[in-house]
Order: C-alpha cells, then structure tokens, then sequence
C-alpha cells in the first residue's frame, strides 16, 4: 500500500494528449527529461501517517536555542518574530530588558543652597568713572544705632523703596519670636538674655545669608556696640560674611531721649539707658566705619543719605 506524502503525483504524460485535466501547466515546463518521481519508504511501525495535504511539521528549537524564524516567501526577506524568546531547558523566565532610566530629578523648591563658610563676598564693582548705583546692586547692609536712632523706619523705608529685592530683617522682631521664657532686658541682663541675643543674631544672619544667595538684598539693624567687637561687628561678619556694609546711624542725645519716649512695650527704656547707650555708641566716631547724623533729616531724606554712603562703601569698602 502506498502512504501519501505531501501533494499527489500528477498522472503520467501520454503522447499525444494535452496536459491532464486539472492539473496546471506550470507543472510541464519545458526541461530536462524527469523521470517519475520516486516514492518515499513507508513509515515505521507505530508512527502515524501524515494527513492528506497537511503542512510538514515545523520542527521546535534545539536545547539551548531560540525559536527557528520560519522561512520567507519567495521575493522576501527574513520575517522577524514577535513572539518573546523561550528560555533555555533548567532556567527560569528571561525577564524583559529594561532600558536604563535617566536618575531621578531631585524635588526642586526654588531656594539656592548656601555655601560653606562665608557665603557673602565683597560686592564686585566694574571700573566705571561714575559712582555704581546702590539702588540696582544686591547688597547686605547692617544699621547700627541706639535705642531711638530710628533704625528700624530707616530700615523699612529702605527697603520698600528698592527697584530691586530687598528684605529687612530687624533683631527685635526676631528676638521677640520667643513667647514664654522671653529674657527682657529692661529686667536686668542675665545669661538668659545674653544667650536669646546671640541665638537671634545666628538666625538673622542665616536669614541675610539665604536671602543673599537667592538674590535677595537685605538690612539688618542692631545696636552694636563698637567696645564689644567679638559679639558685635565680629559676630555679624561672621554670620554674614565680610561682605557686609556697616553703617552708624547716630543723632544727638536729645533727639534719641525724644524718640525713645514715643515708644512703648519693652522696646522703651528709661532716659539713663538710652543715655548710656548713646555714650557708648560715640565709640563710632574713629573707626573708620561710615557715620550718618539724621537729627535734622527725616526718614527719605535719611534713606536717600544711605545710599549715597553706600555706594561710596561699595567701590571702597571700610577696614573693620
């Protein structure tokens, strides 16, 4: 008995006869003489026969092997597979190649880190004939008076008048941040007191140093003493940097007692204060720092002064 394998034999050519009925032209070309074709063998005992017209069986991949890409059609090129590679015999799922993601974008919040050690340098000047405008430069500027000067309006009026940003950070203000356990000097001075001093001047001066680095100008007013340096200017550069400009706001006695006595809370001191106070703070007088009389000017006019002093301390900064 004869297995079919594959398509069936066309029927044998007889001379004298067309090509078989149903069977196309294409399979009689011209050519070489063929012989029949030969028939393959049967099939061993207990395999099954091929069905009728059946496709051939694709064979799978070999041990280790990814899968065989079946053949092309004629006029083709090579088809591509989509189909995941299988893994090898005794491995387990090949895990899909990911591709290297770029690092994580760190959570931005606009502020600017500060730098180590003193972060505010002298401000740098272009040579230029004319005097550099201090009202169009960052700049970090330390009010120094006593108790009356009028720092704090000097300040204000300052600050709010700028054409470009500018804080004001006041260390009364940030000392009286602290509600219950307020160390008040008018009391006595203590370790208490002393300390909540100290403690405000850190905080002011890292307040000035992250205004200054996000390219915020700022004043800061305190009564500084010119006989106590360490705690004093030497503190504030510290805390700044040696970029800071000083400058002495110091009216008369008369006018400072006057102010003082519009004041109210514990920011007013007693007139033997305020007058020890202003007889320290003629130690000014001599140490080179720039000095600004305002007993006979008001807040602008003073404000005004200010700049004009400061824009002489920019293109030379005082020795303290």
């Amino acid at each position: 008995m004869q297995h079919a394998v594959g398509s069936p034999l066309p029927p044998p050519h007889q001379p004298g006869h067309g090509p078989a009925v149903g069977w196309s032209p294409a399979a009689h070309q011209p050519g070489p003489p063929q012989g029949p074709a030969p028939v393959p063998p049967p099939p061993a005992p207990g395999y099954p026969t091929a069905p009728l017209r059946a496709p051939a069986p694709h064979p799978g991949p070999a041990p280790g092997q990814g899968p065989q890409q079946p053949p092309a059609a004629p006029g083709q090129g090579p088809q591509q597979s989509s189909a995941p590679p299988r893994p090898a015999p005794g491995q387990g799922p090949q895990q899909p190649a990911v591709a290297p993601s770029a690092p994580p974008v760190p959570e931005t919040t606009g502020h600017v880190p500060l730098p180590p050690g003193g972060p505010v340098a002298v401000p740098s000047v272009p040579p230029a004939t004319a005097a550099p405008d201090p009202t169009t430069t960052t700049l970090a500027v330390l009010l120094i008076g006593p108790a009356g000067a009028g720092k704090t309006s000097v300040a204000k009026y300052w600050a709010d008048h700028r054409r470009v940003p500018t804080a004001h950070i006041s260390l009364d203000d940030v000392r009286e941040w602290v509600r219950s356990g307020f160390a008040d000097p008018q009391t006595g001075w203590n370790e208490h007191s002393e300390a909540q001093y100290r403690l405000a001047r850190r905080t002011c001066g890292f307040s000035a140093r992250n205004f200054l680095a996000n390219g915020i100008s700022c004043i800061l007013d305190d009564a500084v003493f010119p006989d106590r340096p360490v705690v004093g200017l030497g503190g504030w550069k510290r805390h700044v940097g040696p970029g800071l400009l000083p400058v002495v706001l110091l009216p008369g006695l008369d006018i400072v007692l006057e102010r003082n006595a519009e004041r109210s809370g514990n920011r007013r001191l007693t007139d033997e204060e305020v007058a020890r106070i202003h007889g320290r703070m003629a130690g000014w007088y001599g140490s080179g720092l720039p000095i600004i009389d305002n007993s006979q000017l008001d807040v602008p006019e003073t404000a005004h002064l200010l700049d004009e002093v400061l824009s002489r301390s920019i293109a030379s900064p005082p020795n303290w």
